[in-house]
């Protein structure tokens, strides 16, 4: 029997800036963190660059006009910090430009502009100068998202401060596994409460500047311990759950990081950033809450025989990304897998939306998006020249589903983004791992539009799952 999609449920595509635009040193764009990073031997597989990525910088418009073509109802886009003020500086009306012209293309096709300020591409002068550890970065980036807004507020009602910064703190300053590959507790943690603090201060500066719509996006997961019994386990998901959801949701919904959190991380280097006024500024009102959500996790205080991988790839070691990692172990269950050996679970999606609701965004009459969810698969182009991706066409409905459930249990979500429009380059895997509903031939640039991605047109013009 098939289920009717909720006719206000918004249905649309995601990427980001550095994953596919290319085009590194044109325009008057400056290197970036990734462009540094993606040079260091054995920091990403292959030693793969986002040099070229998806070539999007020169075939925007045809890459708009697959959009229409699937009936996308929005897209959500970032721009790049380094090539709208290079190294950090001044802004550069050739980078602006690029952006404007994205968005009145998307506006002549009927699409809505979601832009997103910040998704990991920090311009490398301002890591050089200290980076998301310095307090002082987050009053570059207000410069920056007040630059864009100058430039696109007239016609983008949709603003995102910052894109995942879990990953943007504690993947990439404690685990090193993202750019700028530090390996540090300290710099993880105040690399977190800075882009918490940048975010805060770029939500007064944006409202004051007239931005009709503010957020964040989150990655989140569910925490679920091994063993519900065990004293030990439950303690252990609820450290995952804290330092993976609950150090950002508090501070940006409640003003405050919890009294046992910062038993665990305090002592570590946290105490020492927070200043008095900070989480007042990060407790801005927001309009809107992106959630991103791949799977969730099965959490124990024993280690597994053998872990799923954590968002690195396996050929290098990497520290633990959570800052009191002692005695937390991430264990596979019976559940199917994606190429990242990330589990599918639809159900903690459904889960994950309830929760935030009832403690977060309801309270705050906050409205919620679901602004990453996608999986990697092996794809293979067929004979008759198409992509017969059947495991991610079916992820795609039972996520879709995940978020219907939700909705029909009482959680008002009103959108809905596939990670990603198009195979791009994913970061630490290069462009091993393919997530696009869309394939991107690399040595081409022929996109072909899969299965998964027919599936989702369809999902948009007949409403049903």
């Amino acid at each position: 029997m098939q289920r009717s999609i909720p006719a206000d449920l918004i249905l649309g595509g995601a990427t980001a800036a550095y994953q596919i635009e290319g085009a590194a040193a044109e325009g008057g764009r400056t290197p970036s963190i990734w462009d540094a990073f993606s040079r260091v031997p054995g920091a990403v597989i292959d030693g793969h660059t986002g040099d070229v990525a998806c070539d999007h910088y020169h075939r925007m418009p045809q890459d708009v006009a697959l959009m229409r073509e699937l009936g996308l109802q929005s897209y959500r886009f970032s721009t790049s910090w380094s090539r709208v003020c290079p190294d950090g500086g001044p802004v550069n009306p050739e980078g602006v430009d690029f952006y404007s012209r994205l968005v009145d293309e998307l506006l002549e096709a009927g699409i809505m502009p979601w832009l997103t300020l910040h998704h990991w591409d920090m311009p490398q002068s301002l890591e050089e100068a200290g980076g998301w550890p310095a307090r002082d970065t987050a009053h570059r980036f207000v410069d920056y998202a007040l630059a864009m807004h100058e430039a696109l507020g007239d016609r983008v009602v949709n603003w995102t401060t910052l894109n995942e910064p879990w990953c943007s703190s504690f993947l990439s300053y404690t685990a090193g596994a993202h750019a700028p590959g530090r390996q540090s507790v300290a710099d993880g943690l105040a690399a977190g409460h800075h882009l918490l603090l940048a975010h805060g201060m770029a939500v007064r500066a944006l409202r004051d500047a007239g931005a009709e719509r503010l957020g964040i996006t989150l990655n989140m997961t569910v925490a679920d311990p091994v063993d519900p019994s065990s004293v030990a386990d439950v303690d252990a998901a609820r450290r995952i759950d804290e330092q993976y959801n609950r150090f950002f949701l508090d501070p940006i919904f409640r003003g405050h990081y919890r009294d046992s959190l910062l038993a665990d991380v305090g002592h570590l280097g946290l105490d020492a950033v927070v200043q008095d006024g900070d989480l007042a500024t990060i407790s801005a009102p927001l309009d809107v809450l992106g959630v991103n959500y791949y799977h969730g996790d099965a959490v124990s205080a024993v280690p597994p025989t053998q872990a799923p991988l954590q968002d690195a790839p396996t050929d290098r070691p990497i520290a633990s990304p959570f800052p009191a990692a002692e005695c937390v172990y991430i264990h596979a269950r019976d559940l199917p897998t994606t190429v990242m050996g990330w589990e599918v679970q639809p159900e903690g999606l459904t889960r994950l939306l309830r929760m935030v609701h009832e403690e977060y965004t309801g309270p705050a009459g906050t409205e919620l998006w679901m602004t990453e969810n996608g999986a990697a698969y092996d794809d293979v182009v067929a004979e008759d020249g198409r992509v017969h991706d059947a495991e991610r066409t079916e992820f795609l409905r039972a996520h879709v589903g995940a978020v219907v459930d939700a909705i029909e249990q009482g959680v008002p979500v009103r959108g809905y983004f596939y990670w990603s429009l198009m195979d791009n380059y994913e970061w630490a895997w290069g462009y091993h791992k393919r997530f696009g509903i869309v394939r991107v031939d690399y040595d081409t640039q022929e996109r072909t539009v899969k299965d998964s991605g027919l599936e989702l047109a369809r999902m948009i013009r007949e409403r049903t799952l």
